[in-house]
């Protein structure tokens, strides 16, 4: 299956600016959301697939990596250090080549960091602590409350035919092909925390596989923009509401709750609600709920409304 082009993912050009990549990302959220269209597993899918490419693309460092590196973009920096120590490793994605300078213990070092999990060398002898880093994708719902994801990593274990020395009979295991060890796929439960955030790395228990973490990705949210452990939304408020004073409805990631508009509230005030931000990933309690004021006009009057309105106009007020 062809690797996904981001830039054709958001529709926008290579060279698109931050401001046209969040514009077009902003467009699709809205349209894709789940909260939109209930049920429709297509859609939830390309609402992911949006999330992943903006996630990568609205990040200046990312997407520098991605530019070169295409759908490897996340071991960049296992490449770029292989290149430094010397030898010779060509790559090629995306109809584009590289070639990286890597002796043979770079390399080695290389394909560690990449295909984490099957042996950490050509024989049993070589092997190296196992570490599984793996990427997960959270909605900021699944960030905010906390979730487990079944996971499976690739395991390995000294090959049964030769008991993990490569050799049998003065020639190299068939099984193995001299490398000491099978792959051996296991699954675990991996409970992710409340109050994880983008790039956050969390450990947990491999099952004998050795130190495994979980490198977490949060897709942005159309309607919350986190800052650290606040949340901030927009409340739309009728013009009315703002000048006499009301109740708005604000939506939460546990609900929706009331907040009481006093009269004269100007477009643009902030209010805060403590407590409904996101929990605090050490420690107990959430951050707060900052939620922006938007008037909304009437998008039309009755004759008794305008005639009023015009009153008040050539009233002075």
């Amino acid at each position: 299956m062809a690797a996904k082009d981001y830039y054709q993912t958001l529709g926008v050009k290579r060279d698109a600016s931050a401001k046209e990549i969040r514009q077009a990302y902003r467009r699709l959220a809205r349209k894709l959301h789940p909260d939109v269209n209930p049920g429709d597993k297509t859609t939830e899918s390309r609402f992911k697939e949006v999330n992943a490419a903006y996630e990568v693309l609205s990040d200046a460092a990312k997407r520098k990596k991605y530019d070169r590196y295409g759908e490897h973009w996340e071991h960049a920096d296992e490449i770029e250090a292989a290149q430094r120590q010397g030898g010779g490793l060509r790559w090629q994605t995306g109809g584009r080549s590289f070639s990286f300078d890597v002796d043979n213990e770079g390399l080695g070092g290389i394909f560690d960091s990449l295909f984490r999990g099957f042996g950490g060398g050509r024989r049993a002898t070589r092997q190296r602590p196992q570490v599984a880093e793996v990427p997960v994708e959270l909605t900021l719902e699944e960030a905010y409350q906390g979730v487990t994801r079944s996971l499976q990593l690739a395991g390995a274990e000294p090959c049964p035919t030769c008991s993990g020395s490569g050799q049998v009979a003065g020639a190299l295991c068939h099984i193995c092909q001299g490398q000491g060890v099978v792959a051996k796929p296991r699954r675990i439960e991996a409970k992710i925390p409340a109050g994880v955030h983008d790039g956050s790395r969390v450990h947990i228990g491999g099952g004998g596989l050795g130190d495994v973490y979980l490198r977490v990705a949060v897709h942005p949210h159309p309607r919350f923009e986190r800052r650290g452990t606040d949340l901030h939304t927009e409340v739309s408020v009728p013009l009315l509401d703002a000048v006499l004073g009301g109740e708005a409805r604000v939506k939460t990631l546990k609900g929706e709750v009331a907040l009481t508009i006093p009269p004269l509230t100007q477009n643009g005030k902030v209010f805060r609600l403590a407590g409904l931000g996101m929990p605090h990933l050490s420690g107990s309690g959430k951050g707060s709920l900052y939620a922006k004021v938007k008037v909304v006009l009437p998008e039309k009057l009755s004759e008794r409304e305008e005639k009023l309105f015009k009153e008040l106009k050539s009233s002075g007020s």
